[in-house]
């Protein structure tokens, strides 16, 4: 059940990656999770945001919407853009691939969020954009 919900919009410029893990560590903080809790989510949601400004964008200037829902253990987290989309999903999430080799980047950032967060989901359409979901279990389920 959900106790809690936000949504956010935010232009994909860098200054704003660290804007909104801040807000989603405020908003999960209403869970009272620990300090690593805290670290994994402002993580995964620094990597998902920098994904859309860096990939979806290409460094021009797009929406990105950022959704959080709480229930009594956990917070999900939805980050959306409206850029280019991902044409192959199981390539982009492999460890070390990267589209921009020349920029370069790691290609760690999925995986960065899939060993910060307990679930890890991308849906994308090519032209139409990216919607990442995340889930963190904050307390064990009583």
């Amino acid at each position: 059940m959900i106790i809690n919900e936000m949504k956010l919009e935010i232009k994909s410029k860098s200054n704003n990656e660290a804007f909104a893990r801040v807000v989603v560590a405020a908003f999960a903080s209403q869970l009272d999770p620990t300090i690593e809790q805290i670290a994994d989510i402002k993580t995964a949601v620094s990597e998902a945001i920098t994904n859309c400004i860096i990939h979806a964008y290409d460094m021009k200037e797009g929406n990105i919407e950022l959704k959080c829902q709480l229930t009594e253990d956990s917070i999900y987290i939805d980050i959306i853009d409206y850029g280019k989309g991902i044409e192959n999903i199981e390539m982009a999430k492999q460890t070390l691939y990267t589209s921009k080799p020349d920029a370069d980047r790691s290609g760690m950032g999925f995986t960065i969020m899939e060993s910060f967060m307990d679930k890890l989901t991308v849906e994308s359409i090519v032209g139409m954009g990216t919607k990442i979901h995340m889930e963190k279990v904050i307390k064990e389920a009583k």
